[in-house]
């Protein structure tokens, strides 16, 4: 199951709409809360997967999904003074 959010729908509809006739279910979120599911119409009557029941209940407010957009930036590195630590691990393993 994808998740995306409208801005991305917007600007790719046509992918996430071949996606659906595919069989796909797509998670449509509103920054990063999910307020849609897209799927096809061949089952309308098929339960709820998994992802779908937690989506409402993300929307409901009792869960937080995982944000799945935004990347953590890379860390910057510390400086210490005295000897580097890979030397001081490789010699306490001796």
């Amino acid at each position: 199951m994808e998740t995306v959010g409208i801005r991305e729908l917007k600007n790719r509809l046509s992918y996430y709409v071949g996606l659906t006739k595919k069989g796909a279910k797509v998670i449509v979120t509103e920054r990063g809360t999910p307020v849609a599911v897209l799927h096809n119409l061949e089952n309308p009557d098929a339960d709820a997967g998994v992802d779908e029941k937690l989506a409402l209940l993300a929307r409901k407010g009792h869960i937080k999904l995982p944000d799945t957009q935004n990347k953590l930036k890379p860390l910057k590195p510390i400086k210490a003074k005295g000897r580097p630590l890979s030397e001081i691990i490789i010699e306490d393993r001796r």
